[in-house]
């Protein structure tokens, strides 16, 4: 049997961006190679995020992202603003009346998106 254990992310700054995702998350930084390679875990997430140090990041829209969901007790606007005055990029509301989510990008560029609660 296997499971998913981590998500991992390439940067060309690990453990500043690992950091950051940790304060986000409600977590800490559990493991760090010398800076080329940071582990993150925390309370609320199922599986460790890992931030792998790359020269040469992908250009252009991440193939695999993040997707949060928001606490239905979180209103989404002061959430924007909240991760916006936090470093992150705010990259507009999508989808619909059923379903919507914010698509934002960490300050190494990697999108992640953050949606209406479903359970």
């Amino acid at each position: 049997m296997i499971r998913l254990g981590m998500v991992t992310l390439d940067t060309t700054d690990p453990r500043t961006i690992a950091e950051w995702w940790a304060e986000r998350v409600g977590g800490a930084v559990v493991f760090d190679a010398d800076g080329w390679f940071c582990m993150v875990r925390a309370p609320d997430l199922p599986v460790a995020l890992g931030f792998q140090k790359t020269d040469d990041p992908t250009p252009g829209k991440n193939r695999m992202h993040l997707d949060l969901d928001r606490s239905a007790d979180v209103d989404r606007d002061a959430l924007v603003r909240e991760w916006v005055a936090a470093g992150a990029e705010h990259r507009g509301t999508r989808g619909d009346d059923s379903f919507s989510w914010d698509t934002f990008a960490d300050p190494d560029g990697n999108e992640f998106c953050i949606g209406d609660p479903h359970e």
